[in-house]
């Protein structure tokens, strides 16, 4: 079920209401059919395949918690081979297999075996890393294990974020569905505004930029020279629109009924350099793997070398978390060297920011930062964006090509109209970013008379109505 559809627009208030009517001993019961009626909605039995990994995550939590020695490590390792398993088969199968059949074809060797031919169930590798994280930190000792088997399903399966995040660790979540949330005004009116605002992105935004990115991201040959780069450039606000706007949905969502979610964006393309990105861009799972893959790998606390190569495992990784191709790893790759080569430089750079003076200029110093930082991350969107490796090097190879050609022909590549729109919504959500970063948008907003509020309430709405697509259209992350 999609958050902006019209399924979800009714699915939503209907649950919200019994939630609230419901006796407090029963609400779990609620959110836990409702869960899984909206995971249902997209393909029904694959919900299955959920019930599998969390039946086995819950016996191996309980083992763990009641073993010792090395047998609660073993249980462990059936936990984390159970829920890697089911994603390394419904993820990676192909992608391996059709790797392999290519190398052996390179031999003139008989290679048997084919691809399989089912689809990757929806947010798979969202709730499998959250199912992780609990059995990790019931053997670190910090979650005791969850006896109750339907509140266990529950966190594993709360469907605000279920199927994209963010993904949630059990010291946060868990706890929270023995409490109990009592109908409060001001806590649901800032719920429910956060969920507009992450509509207005997706709708209003990231859906209308798509429009002017998927004919040439579909097929750039096509296309070069600015309307590469144009393209390029939109991409990034519609992919950071589309994804925090699903999360803002979430988060909204979840504070509606008073379940607390952790923070999953921060102005991103505000960061000035591509280690504050990270700690800006999809928190949750960066985070993640620096909680249960880089720390345990020795993090910064081992040679130099061991620590560079740390850090590009883990993006390296990261990278093929979110897909199944080479053009992710090779996204990952990219933003693993440059965070090895910023530390490389790091004293390079700032004797050359003393040389020329900039350290006298901070603010100057920092938006060239900035401005860096964001074509850095711009240039890395390439090739997770392309469908290719191919593609992503013809738009780099064709992006400066030609560029007073693309000019002339710029208005059989864009409608000026869409294009137009796409621009001054960036610009709207930009200054909002700039607001939040010396106020905070929700402060500054509940300064304001009740007569501006409701002013901006209406012109967003009817920027919904006017520039919603005709379709519901999938956010980005539901392929990961």
């Amino acid at each position: 079920m999609l958050f902006n559809s019209t399924e979800f627009a009714i699915f939503f208030p209907v649950v919200t209401a019994l939630y609230f009517l419901a006796p407090h001993r029963f609400r779990w019961m609620l959110l836990l059919a409702a869960s899984c009626v909206f995971y249902m909605a997209f393909i029904p039995k694959y919900l299955l395949i959920l019930i599998f990994t969390i039946i086995v995550d819950y016996i191996a939590g309980i083992r763990i918690e009641r073993s010792h020695g090395i047998k609660r490590k073993w249980m462990l390792v059936l936990s984390i081979v159970a829920n890697v398993g089911v994603l390394a088969i419904f993820k990676y199968f192909n992608f391996v297999n059709t790797n392999l059949a290519s190398i052996a074809s390179q031999f003139s060797l008989n290679y048997p075996v084919h691809n399989l031919g089912f689809l990757l169930p929806i947010g798979l590798s969202f709730h499998t890393f959250q199912a992780m994280s609990y059995t990790i930190e019931v053997y670190r000792g910090n979650q005791k294990a969850e006896r109750h088997f339907g509140i266990y399903a529950l966190y594993v399966m709360f469907y605000p974020q279920l199927v994209a995040g963010p993904i949630e660790r059990p010291q946060n979540l868990i706890h929270q569905f023995y409490e109990r949330h009592y109908f409060d005004y001001q806590r649901i009116t800032a719920g429910l505004k956060l969920m507009f605002w992450g509509l207005f992105k997706k709708i209003v935004i990231a859906d209308r930029i798509a429009a002017l990115v998927n004919p040439i991201y579909n097929d750039p040959t096509h296309y070069h020279g600015i309307q590469l780069i144009l393209a390029s450039y939109l991409f990034a606000f519609q992919i950071f629109c589309d994804f925090s706007g699903y999360s803002d949905i979430a988060i909204g969502a979840a504070q509606v009924m008073g379940f607390r979610l952790m923070k999953n964006f921060d102005a991103p393309y505000f960061a000035k350099s591509i280690d504050e990105f990270w700690k800006r861009w999809h928190i949750s799972l960066s985070t993640w793997f620096r909680d249960y893959l880089y720390i345990p790998l020795g993090g910064n606390r081992v040679a130099v070398p061991r620590w560079y190569f740390n850090l590009f495992l883990v993006f390296l990784v990261s990278g093929l978390w979110h897909g199944a191709n080479w053009t992710f790893v090779i996204w990952g790759a990219l933003h693993g060297s440059y965070i090895i080569l910023s530390n490389v430089t790091r004293t390079l750079r700032a004797r050359m920011v003393s040389f020329v003076g900039l350290n006298k200029i901070p603010r100057l110093h920092n938006a060239l930062r900035m401005l860096i930082t964001f074509h850095l991350v711009v240039f890395g969107w390439i090739f997770f964006r392309a469908h290719s490796l191919h593609d992503a090097l013809y738009i780099i190879t064709h992006s400066f090509y030609g560029i007073k050609d693309s000019i002339t022909t710029f208005g059989a590549a864009f409608n000026s109209e869409e294009l137009a729109i796409a621009i001054f919504s960036i610009g709207f959500l930009e200054v909002i970013h700039a607001m939040q970063r010396r106020l905070g948008m929700r402060v500054w907003f509940h300064t304001k008379p009740w007569y501006y509020r409701w002013g901006i309430y209406y012109v967003m709405a009817t920027a919904l109505i006017l520039f919603a697509q005709n379709d519901a259209q999938p956010f980005i992350y539901f392929q990961f």
